[in-house]
Formats: structure tokens, C-alpha cells, sequence
């Protein structure tokens, strides 16, 4: 609790819920007499959305080679690659539109390109920017590939990755750091509560 009485988000919950008799709905429509595992869950809920939003700004203060690495150890984090060495970042003059490279199998046969874009909130990726990236794939003969940006996408951007066959992940700064915060990538575990019930067989015991 005293961690996320630290967000301002938390705090107005808080505030709403004291505010409410017991039992009678919210302004909102919401209901106030949520049980244990019901408080606990929206107390989490809502100092994860705080957490989002200032792990977004971190990653915005670092320079953009940090986007990269984050992203490849986020992806390997995830999953992909599933062994050391399996993401390279190539993020460098002459790169070709392409960050970087996860080897999903031993021989690298099976590759995941990913393109990284930090910019800020009120600039988002456009279709040109999702057309290089397209590009870039066919210069290295792939059909896939991972686009992360900490800003966001726009309709003519989302709507053409739907029209191509190629298979092209879009993943705006919103979704970055809730699968940050998902896979303990720039975060960790502060508290862990154990919330206990009533074990109804060993009061049935005869």
C-alpha cells in the first residue's frame, strides 16, 4: 500500500472508494463490496497502469540505442530465441531499416527481425515508416518481422500491415511496458501478499 500510494492514480481510487458506503454503487456504476481477492486485484491493476506509464517515460529519456537492446532483451524474455546469443542488434549506420535479430533455432535458420522507433507521444508511426520496414525484410529475405515504437501506430499504418502477407507485429508504447512490467524487464517484484481461504476439506472431515 505504500508503494502505490506513491501514484496519484492509486491514490484517487482510494480516495473514491472511502467515499462510497459499503455495499452501494459508485458514481461510476462500479460496486463497493468487493471481497479481499477483489480489492487486491484492482489495488494491482492500478499500480501497474501508473507503472506503465513511468516506464515509458524512462525508456523516452534514454537515447535510442537503449530502445534497441530493451526490445531484443524484452523478445528474449518472452521467449523467442530461447538460448544466449540468440538476439543480435544491428542498429547502425547502413543497418537497412532493420534493429536488430532473434535466431529462434541453433543453426539460425528460423529469424525474427524487429524495427525500434522511439518517439515521443505526439509523433506516431506512420505507413511510410511500416513500408520501409517491409522493405528492409525483402532485402533479407524474410516474411516477418516485430515493430515497436513508444509512441503509437496510425489507422493508415495498422491497416496496411492487415493488407500484406507479410506477417508484421505491431506493438505501440502502451503495450511495450505492459509486457515490460509482464516479463520483469525494467521492473521487479516489490511485495508479494499471500491471501489465504478457508480449506473446506479439512472442515468436512469426519
Amino acid at each position: 500500500m505504500q508503494l502505490l500510494a506513491r501514484f496519484a492514480e492509486y491514490r484517487d481510487f482510494r480516495s473514491r472508494t472511502r467515499a462510497v458506503p459499503k455495499g452501494e454503487p459508485d458514481a461510476s456504476g462500479g460496486d463497493n463490496g468487493d471481497t479481499p481477492l477483489e480489492a487486491i486485484a484492482e489495488a494491482v491493476k492500478e499500480g501497474h497502469e501508473a507503472l506503465a506509464t513511468e516506464v515509458l517515460q524512462r525508456v523516452l529519456d534514454q537515447e535510442p540505442a537503449f530502445l534497441e537492446r530493451l526490445v531484443l532483451k524484452l523478445l528474449t524474455a518472452m521467449g523467442y530465441g530461447g538460448r544466449a546469443g540468440a538476439a543480435e542488434q544491428w542498429g547502425r549506420s547502413g543497418d537497412g531499416g532493420i534493429d536488430g535479430v532473434v535466431r529462434q533455432d541453433v543453426l539460425g535458420l528460423d529469424r525474427m527481425y524487429m524495427q525500434a522507433k522511439r518517439y515521443a507521444a505526439d509523433r506516431p508511426v506512420g505507413r511510410p515508416d511500416i513500408q520501409a520496414f517491409v522493405g528492409a525484410l525483402h532485402g533479407v529475405q524474410a516474411d516477418r518481422g516485430v515493430f515497436i515504437t513508444t509512441s503509437r501506430f496510425s489507422n493508415e499504418a495498422r491497416s496496411y500491415v492487415e493488407r500484406i502477407p507479410n506477417r508484421i507485429v505491431l506493438i505501440d508504447g502502451r503495450r511495450l511496458a505492459e509486457l515490460m512490467i509482464l516479463h520483469n524487464v525494467g521492473v521487479q517484484d516489490e511485495s508479494t501478499f499471500v491471501l489465504k481461504r478457508i480449506d473446506e476439506d479439512f472442515f468436512d472431515q469426519t
